[in-house]
C-alpha cells in the first residue's frame, strides 16, 4: 500500500493558522474629533502599522476664549504618550492635553475625565512668543509659569492642512520628550508637533541655568 501523498488535516490547519497570523489583522478603534468633552464616532480599522487606540482631551485658551476638544483615533504605540501636558505662552494663551493609550479593539470608547489646569504660579518665568505661517518667533516678553510647568520650551509644527506655527513659553517636563509627529487636537484642527526643544530648568527668579 502506497503512503498517502495528501497532507494530514491537522497539517493543513496549522499552515492556515500560521498564514493568518503572519498576515495580521488591523486594530479597530473609535474615531472622532469634536468640540466639547463628549466625542462619539464610528469604529474603523487602523493601518496595519498602527497598534494603539488613543483618546486625547485638550483645553486651549486663546485670549480668554476657552475651548475643549476631544479626539479618538489610531496611533502607533511609539507615538502615544499617556501623560498630562501643559504649555503656557501667556496668561490667556495656554494649552493643556491629557492622553490615554490602549491596545485592544474599541478600547478608546470611554471618554477621559475632565481635567483641571493647575493655576498656582510657581515662580518660574520663560521667554514667550507665538506666530502662524512661520516656524520661528522672536520672544518679545516673558510669561509666568503655573503648576508643574518647570521648563522653557520652543515648539514648531503644522496646523492641518499645512499651516506652520511656532511658539515659546512654559511647559511641563514631559513636553520635552514629545516625539516628532505627535498629534494634538485643538478646536477643529489637529496640530502636528514637528520639533520641541527645552532649556534647562529655570530658577524661580526666571534666570535659566
Amino acid at each position: 500500500m502506497k503512503p498517502s501523498t495528501k497532507p494530514e488535516p491537522f497539517l493543513l490547519a496549522s499552515m492556515l493558522l500560521c498564514t493568518l497570523l503572519g498576515l495580521g489583522y488591523p486594530l479597530s478603534c473609535e474615531m472622532c474629533i469634536r468640540n466639547g468633552a463628549i466625542c462619539i464616532g464610528e469604529m474603523k480599522d487602523c493601518a496595519l502599522d498602527e497598534d494603539t487606540c488613543v483618546v486625547i482631551m485638550t483645553e486651549t485658551n486663546n485670549k480668554g476664549s476657552v475651548d475643549v476638544t476631544s479626539y479618538k483615533g489610531c496611533s502607533k504605540s511609539s507615538k502615544c504618550d499617556p501623560a498630562f501636558l501643559s504649555i503656557t505662552v501667556a496668561p490667556e494663551n495656554y494649552m493643556g492635553s491629557d492622553t490615554r493609550c490602549c491596545q485592544s479593539n474599541g478600547c478608546n470608547k470611554d471618554p477621559l475625565p475632565a481635567f483641571r489646569r493647575n493655576l498656582t504660579k510657581n515662580g518660574v518665568q520663560c521667554p514667550s512668543c507665538s506666530t502662524f505661517l512661520k516656524e520661528t518667533c522672536t520672544p518679545t516678553d516673558e510669561t509666568l509659569c503655573f503648576g508643574e510647568e518647570t521648563r522653557c520650551v520652543t515648539v514648531t509644527g503644522l496646523m492641518h492642512p499645512g499651516v506652520r506655527f511656532a511658539f515659546q513659553g512654559c511647559a511641563t517636563e514631559n513636553a520635552c520628550h514629545i516625539k516628532p509627529g505627535t498629534l494634538v487636537p485643538s478646536g477643529s484642527h489637529l496640530l502636528t508637533i514637528k520639533k520641541i526643544s527645552c532649556l534647562p530648568s529655570p530658577q524661580a527668579s526666571g534666570k535659566a541655568e
